[in-house]
C-alpha cells in the first residue's frame, strides 16, 4: 500500500511539472512581426498620439479628431498625450519613453523640434515600436545619421504658406513693407512656412522689413508686433506662421488703432482665426485639416501593423486656402 501511494504521488508531481513547463513555453513569443509578437497583435494594438502644446486650439482639434476616429474604429486603443509648452522638448522626449514602457505598438508624433526628439524615437524603433511623424517633419540628415527611417504624413508647409502669401500679395503693391512672425526656428514646419512666405513676397516685389520668431505664441506675437508697428509706421501686412501668432498680431494692431490698415494672414485655420477672417480682422489662413492630420498618421500606423513589410514612404496631405469667400457669411 505504501508503495502504491508513493507511485501515485510521483505521477502527480510529474504531471504538475509538465503543466508548469507547458505554461512557460506558452509565454514565449513564437514569432515577431514588425517588432511586435503575433500574440500582441491578436488583441487591439495600442497607438500613442504625442502632440505639442495642448493649449493651442490646433492640437486640441487634432486630439478630438483622433478620438472620434477611435470611437468609430475601436479595433485599436488610443493614448493621447501632449505638452503644456511647445518648447518643453525634455517632457516630449519623456513621453516617448513612457509610451514605449507602456507597451505601445505605435507612436504617432508631432515633434516640437525637428532634431531633438530623434534620439528618443530611435530608441523607440529599436524597441520594436512603429513610429509615424506628423505635422512637423523630422530632420532628414539627423535621421540618416541615426540610421533610421521615419515616414512623414502631412502637408507641404512651404506650398501652403506660399498660397496664403500669394493671396496677400494680390491686395498690396510692389514696394509695400511687410513683416513675418516666425515659429520656433529649429522646427522644420516653421522654416518651411517662412520660406513659402518669402517665395511669394519676393515674386510680388514686397519689402520684408522685419522677420522675428514669436515661438508660435500669441502673447509673444502681440509684443513683437507692437514693436514692429512702432518701428515701421508704413507697415502694410503681418504674415504669421500660425494662427495663434496671427491673433496676437490682430490684437496689437487693434491696440495701435490701425485695424484695417495692416493686413494679417496666418496658418492652421483654428476657430478664432475663422471668426477673425469673417469679421475682417484677418485676411486669410491655411487649412491643413488639423482634425484629420492625426487620423492620417494613425491610419498609416495601422497599415504598418497589418503589413509590416510595407515600404515606408512619406504621404503628403492636403492644405487649402481659407478666406472670407470660402467661409461665407458668419
Amino acid at each position: 500500500m505504501m508503495k502504491l501511494n508513493a507511485l501515485l504521488i510521483s505521477i502527480a508531481c510529474f504531471a504538475a511539472l509538465l503543466g508548469c513547463d507547458s505554461q512557460k513555453k506558452s509565454s514565449v513569443p513564437s514569432e515577431t512581426i514588425g517588432g511586435n509578437t503575433s500574440e500582441q497583435l491578436v488583441g487591439r494594438p495600442k497607438i500613442a498620439l504625442i502632440m505639442k502644446s495642448l493649449a493651442n486650439e490646433f492640437f486640441s482639434t487634432m486630439a478630438q479628431g483622433a478620438k472620434a476616429h477611435n470611437e468609430s474604429n475601436p479595433n485599436y486603443e488610443l493614448l493621447v498625450n501632449g505638452i503644456k509648452d511647445e518648447r518643453d522638448l525634455a517632457r516630449q522626449a519623456e513621453l516617448v519613453d513612457e509610451m514605449v514602457a507602456s507597451g505601445c505598438t505605435a507612436i504617432v508624433i508631432a515633434p516640437a523640434d525637428s532634431k531633438a526628439l530623434i534620439p528618443s524615437l530611435r530608441k523607440a524603433i529599436k524597441s520594436g515600436v512603429i513610429v509615424v511623424n506628423i505635422d512637423n517633419k523630422l530632420d532628414q540628415s539627423i535621421l540618416e545619421q541615426e540610421g533610421i527611417s521615419i515616414p512623414f504624413v502631412g502637408p507641404d508647409n512651404r506650398q501652403g504658406a506660399r498660397m496664403v502669401a500669394e493671396h496677400l500679395v494680390g491686395k498690396l503693391s510692389a514696394g509695400d513693407e511687410v513683416a513675418i512672425l516666425e515659429g520656433i526656428t529649429t522646427s522644420f514646419n516653421a522654416q518651411q512656412r517662412k520660406a513659402g512666405f518669402e517665395d511669394a513676397l519676393s515674386a510680388g516685389q514686397l519689402r520684408v522689413v522685419s522677420s522675428q520668431p514669436a515661438q508660435w505664441e500669441m502673447n509673444m506675437a502681440n509684443t513683437i508686433t507692437s514693436s514692429m508697428l512702432s518701428e515701421y509706421p508704413n507697415l502694410k501686412a503681418i504674415l504669421a506662421s500660425n494662427d495663434s501668432m496671427a491673433l496676437g498680431a490682430v490684437a496689437a494692431i487693434k491696440g495701435a488703432n490701425r485695424t484695417g490698415q495692416v493686413l494679417v494672414v496666418g496658418f492652421d485655420n483654428i476657430g478664432a482665426a475663422r471668426e477673425a477672417i469673417q469679421e475682417g480682422k484677418m485676411l486669410a489662413t491655411a487649412d491643413q485639416h488639423g482634425d484629420q492630420l492625426a487620423v492620417y498618421g494613425i491610419e498609416f500606423a495601422l497599415s504598418q501593423i497589418r503589413e509590416p513589410g510595407e515600404k515606408l514612404q512619406d504621404k503628403q496631405t492636403a492644405v487649402d486656402l481659407i478666406t472670407s469667400d470660402t467661409l461665407g457669411k458668419p
